[in-house]
């Protein structure tokens, strides 16, 4: 049957696109990626001589709570599994971002009436010592090394060239002043609580740190200018952190002397958590504000182990509340756990440990198992921001005023609501990051969207995954209100100004509409790619051999684009290419439908909406068999037989191809819809006649009718013309 239709086709309609050039939007992508080699192989696998360096830390840090400075050394041991011999190590200085020499600064473009922010930070890193301060850089021996810092980067020159299977242990000593987040922005920093007179630390990029030195681009070495986050490498980490002993601490890592710093009851309440079905308070509310008033001058140590990390972050106050038990991740127990001040409650007493594990529950399902002991949520200054065992988050309620108008109540508790949402979706982003790329290790300095986009998509998966449970009731909205992921809510970006887009593949720091570009576009790309073009199935299998293959690993995008091919069977380079390295938009339309229907006696005189054209039976069959064509009886009976053969020509406005999507309303009132692959496009991605025959009869063709395609005007989607369809979008939108 579909070899008599196909050249029924060919016999009823006109093809142009067949004097042209075979497939320019579907040529592979082989002269745009990097060369397969020993190192990472043409399937997107890790290579038989793929290797990675290894760098291990001893730390011990001071915190002056008083003058808000941090005081550190650190002794780092450098494993050199390259091939190559290295003659100097590159370090990491983040602090120097903030320091008044900051090229950061210096390469910030602004009019003074649109950025407050940036002419603030300016005005407080030129009145204050921020960046850091290196006092000592010796050998294991502490002979002096010889170093040079360039504003965000330390070099470090070695006595003698390090080959492979050496390493080198070397000691820097360091301080500097933690940054008010508040006014500097930033992804740590301190918040005032002025109210108390209580400070709340999150501390990150707060010692120097090893550079990644790889078989793609030699040493990561780019300079910190602000969003290009970090590339990082793999180690263990032993970390003493000093601090008033009224202090709370959290860290990446598990805590190695619970009972040199925890009270005896907090100790039991950590045993009960073990196995509790819901989050314990470790330190309750009550305990906390009775905390803050506290003002002791002495001190104490808490000391954390964390191996195979890839970078380590703390937070410390007197402030905190802190709450944890334990949930089973592949049969192995995890302590989920969060630290929050009294003004995140009641919101992070009711969620925040509950998101932290059901976030783990479903990014283990879709990539690995959680390896780590601990995932922490941390409620301060920082809205939202991640390392690993640890993330940052905000989503601070607002209180009523005792004497608050009933209007002015109603618009808080508006604005709570939104916060609620924004809370819960950022804690499952950071906590998602654990994933990607704390342990599918990117390079973030380079890639924005290897570990945003694809830590986005995860992140609607988890949203629309949410379970029905208690604290989940008053979150279950249909749907949940996900910011990114669903194709419709990329449009308004895909159709914005180009002067004002640029590639997903672009560097971190030349994007444009950055939350777009490096989060919701391929968010968005990887959900239709799951949902529309791929299927679950074949998608989900894929992706998680891609976590598996690279998770403790560096994988690059060619990596992950290989492997999603190879595992699936699916030739996606069309994909990528319009996706990733264009800023091209979909935009099908229907332009005319024309009904052909095989003359006989039983239709002789219908009528239809559509413009008709009738064929004779036996003359239909007679061109087909002098084609060479033989047809059996059976087949020459369904060419004759009373069936409805409707020719689409569809037209695309946009440069993007994407899968054309049917619905068809009957005469009946029912409907149907058909999906056709993108390669439907592959000989004229301009304009395409298409076939498409029923029993009954259509009164309306139209394209995407769920929007799935991220088609950027959906007016023409209709044939005849209506505005169901933008009426449908606007539908949808509102709801989302």
């Amino acid at each position: 049957m579909k070899s008599v239709l196909f050249v029924l086709f060919a016999l009823l309609t006109y093809l142009p696109s067949f004097a042209q050039v075979l497939g320019s939007k579907f040529e592979q992508l082989d002269h745009i990626l990097p060369t397969p080699n020993n190192f990472r192989t043409a399937d997107g696998s890790p290579g038989h001589e793929y290797w990675q360096q290894k760098a291990d830390y001893k730390i011990s840090v001071s915190l002056d709570d008083t003058k808000q400075w941090i005081k550190g050394s650190e002794t780092i041991t450098y494993y050199n599994n390259s091939p190559n011999e290295l003659r100097y190590l590159w370090l990491q200085l983040d602090q120097n971002m903030f320091s008044k020499e900051s090229n950061t600064y210096k390469t910030d473009t602004y009019d003074l009436e649109d950025n407050y922010r940036g002419l603030m930070s300016w005005i407080v890193s030129h009145n204050s010592p921020h960046g850091f301060n290196i006092t000592s850089v010796t050998d294991a021996t502490n002979k002096p090394l010889a170093y040079t810092i360039n504003a965000t980067m330390m070099r470090i020159d070695l006595p003698r060239p390090l080959k492979k299977g050496e390493k080198f242990t070397f000691n820097i000593d360091w301080n500097f002043y933690v940054i008010d987040a508040e006014k500097m922005g930033g992804r740590s920093g301190y918040e005032y609580f002025p109210e108390d007179d209580n400070y709340l630390y999150e501390i990150a990029q707060w010692f120097p740190r090893m550079c990644v030195y790889s078989d793609v681009y030699g040493w990561q070495h780019k300079q910190f200018l602000g969003r290009g986050e970090f590339a990082l490498v793999f180690g263990d980490y032993e970390v003493n952190i000093d601090v008033p002993a009224d202090h709370i601490v959290a860290a990446t890592g598990e805590l190695q002397n619970p009972k040199e710093v925890l009270t005896a009851t907090q100790i039991q309440r950590l045993e009960q958590a073990k196995t509790a079905a819901s989050p314990v308070l470790i330190v309750t509310p009550e305990e906390a504000i009775k905390n803050e008033k506290s003002r002791t001058t002495a001190r104490k140590v808490w000391k954390f182990k964390a191996e195979n990390v890839r970078d380590f972050a703390w937070a410390s106050s007197r402030k905190f509340i802190w709450d944890a038990f334990q949930v089973s991740i592949g049969g192995k127990r995890v302590w989920a756990m969060s630290f929050y001040p009294k003004e995140g409650n009641p919101l992070w007493g009711e969620k925040s440990t509950w998101v932290v594990a059901h976030t783990l529950n479903v990014y283990s399902k879709y990539t690995f198992d959680y390896p780590y002991p601990v995932a922490i949520s941390v409620h301060g200054p920082v809205f939202g921001m991640e390392y690993p065992m640890i993330c940052f988050n905000g989503g601070r309620p607002i209180p009523t005023p005792a004497n608050a108008s009933k209007e002015e109540t109603e618009r808080i508790k508006q604005a709570n609501e939104r916060i609620k949402y924004s809370m819960v979706s950022v804690i499952i982003h950071e906590v998602g990051h654990n994933f990607f790329p704390m342990i599918v290790n990117s390079d973030e300095r380079q890639w924005s969207w290897m570990d945003e986009g694809l830590n986005s998509f995860l992140q609607y998966r988890a949203e629309q995954e949410l379970p029905d449970a208690p604290w989940t009731k008053d979150l279950k909205r249909d749907p949940y209100p996900s910011r990114r992921g669903p194709a419709a809510n990329i449009v308004s970006y895909m159709k914005s100004a180009p002067d004002t887009q640029v590639p997903i593949m672009t560097n971190s720091e030349q994007i444009k509409q950055f939350g777009n570009n490096a989060y919701g576009k391929p968010a968005t790309a990887l959900n239709i790619l799951r949902e529309t073009i791929m299927g679950p199935a074949l998608f989900d299998y894929a992706f998680k051999q891609y976590a598996q293959k690279w998770k403790f690993k560096h994988p690059e995008p060619a990596d992950f684009f290989r492997t999603m091919e190879d595992a699936s069977g699916v030739d996606l380079d069309w994909f990528w290419r319009g996706w990733f390295y264009t800023i091209d938009f979909y935009e099908p339309s229907i332009e005319a439908v024309t009904l052909y229907k095989i003359k006989n006696a039983n239709n002789s005189g219908a009528t239809s909406i559509f413009p008709t054209k009738e064929l004779k039976a036996d003359e239909m069959i007679k061109r087909i068999e002098q084609m060479g064509v033989r047809l059996t009886d059976k087949e020459k009976a369904s060419v004759s037989s009373d069936k409805n053969f409707y020719v689409l020509k569809i037209k695309n406005n946009g440069e993007l191809v994407m899968p054309v999507i049917v619905e068809m309303t009957f005469k009946d009132g029912s409907k149907q819809i058909e999906k056709f692959p993108a390669e439907i496009w592959r000989m004229n991605h301009k304009e395409i006649n298409k076939l498409i025959v029923t029993e009954k009869e259509v009164v309306q063709f139209q394209l995407d009718p769920k929007l799935e395609t991220a088609d950027v005007e959906t007016n023409n989607n209709t044939f005849p013309r209506s505005n169901n369809a933008n009426n449908n979008f606007e539908k949808m939108k509102s709801e989302k």
